[in-house]
């Protein structure tokens, strides 16, 4: 039996050392023991395997197991319905935070293949996320971080799935890393720092700035960044792209080195990947809403593209600076969700609450854009009740605040 230490004065574990230790055969054990953990019963599972294992051990594997149940929305679910690589990979809590979901990391990693790229410097590659798609797509990656811990989870993770032979890891300082004899560089600085979310391009870790003069050594080169980096902050030789899966908008990416006619900035929507390039359009002009309502994808949205979906549409703005399309025809585009409007009508929540009681409707979609309501707080005050489902959005008509209810396009 082992029994947990109670001296206070025993020096903290080392962080890589029990991870190694997950690594044995007893490690390896214990996170198959754990592979249906219940977080719900974490207390009784960790006081049952403390009987017959070391407590270190046990809670480094029960945090392993934590850990790779929060991986599952980036690495997984499988094809057989399992939570996919997530179920075989190891992470550390900043890893799991700031890991490229894995259909992002593919697409970026296609798009280096497609270049020819058979050689990468992956600087600041975490727990592996954007070494692991590279190598799949039959690239050799040098992935390089500074974090020891992180180091051997990136590199306990090119084994766990195979990739082995194309990921070779290296603990040092990206800015002594010779990255001269690469096809390719790659680039995720942290993003974060102790008090959360960096928002300053120059405060990453490290600096955009260093990031892109290493980007420009390079024959190509990938750089991640936060979606909402200034469109005046993107370097006049880059191609800036948007990419968002399912929907919800994930990263941007600064490309270099592209041939002039993949120059153009894009939104990339995943899965597909559907993407659309700048075609240097004019804004569009404001009008009267219509009977259909464009909600541009939010990579578009970003990368400034709006003037291409109402182009497509044959559409107008509903206010010059709302990113809603209208137009009086339906012409269906991946970019978009096309909407029915049914109803036009100033803001006032009486009238509202009134007109959905009148149309019998329970389900309630509260979308906005240019409104201070809080959809949360609307639904609440709105009480919807009834069989039928609608779509409200809260919003400026020509500068006024208005009120459109609609229903998606099928």
């Amino acid at each position: 039996m082992h029994a947990p230490s109670d001296d206070p004065t025993d020096p903290p574990a080392d962080p890589v050392a029990v991870f190694h230790r997950l690594l044995t055969d007893e490690g390896q054990r214990l996170l198959a023991e754990l592979r249906e953990y219940d977080p719900g019963q974490e207390l009784a599972v960790a006081t049952r395997l403390r009987r017959d294992h070391p407590a270190e051990l046990v809670s480094a594997a029960i945090a392993q197991a934590r850990l790779r149940q929060r991986a599952a929305a980036k690495f997984g679910p499988g094809d057989d319905g399992d939570d996919g690589d997530a179920a075989r990979m190891y992470f550390t809590p900043d890893g799991v935070e700031q890991a490229t979901r894995a259909n992002v990391a593919a697409y970026r990693a296609g798009r280096f293949a497609a270049l020819g790229v058979r050689s990468v410097a992956d600087l600041c590659c975490g727990i592996g996320g954007d070494a692991i798609a590279l190598a799949r797509a039959g690239i050799h990656v040098l992935a390089v971080d500074r974090s020891p811990l992180t180091c051997e989870v990136a590199h306990a993770n090119a084994g766990a799935l195979g990739l082995a032979d194309r990921i070779e890891v290296r603990c040092a300082d990206v800015a002594e890393v010779d990255t001269g004899g690469f096809d390719a560089v790659f680039a995720d600085p942290a993003r974060r720092g102790g008090r959360g979310r960096i928002f300053d391009p120059e405060a990453y870790s490290p600096p955009l700035s260093w990031t892109v003069a290493a980007a420009r050594r390079a024959p190509y080169a990938a750089l991640k960044v936060a979606p909402g980096i200034p469109h005046e902050a993107v370097p006049e030789d880059a191609a800036a792209e948007w990419i968002s899966d399912g929907g919800e908008v994930k990263e941007a990416v600064l490309w270099f080195g592209l041939p002039t006619a993949e120059r153009a900035t894009r939104a990339t929507l995943l899965p597909g990947p559907r993407t659309l390039a700048a075609a240097g359009l004019p804004d569009p002009p404001a009008g009267p809403v219509g009977r259909y309502l464009y909600e541009p994808d939010g990579a578009v949205v970003r990368a400034h593209l709006v003037a291409e979906v109402a182009a497509a549409v044959g559409g107008r703005l509903i206010d010059p600076t709302i990113a809603y399309v209208t137009s009086d025809e339906l012409r269906p585009v991946p970019y978009a969700t096309a909407y029915e409007i049914t109803d036009t009508l100033p803001f006032n929540l009486k009238r509202l609450k009134a007109l959905l009681r009148e149309r019998g409707v329970g389900t309630l979609t509260v979308k906005k854009r240019g409104s201070a309501v809080e959809p949360e707080e609307l639904r609440r005050k709105l009480k919807p009740s009834g069989p039928n489902a609608a779509t409200v959005f809260l919003t400026r008509v020509a500068g006024a605040p208005t009120t459109l209810l609609g229903r998606p396009v099928r």
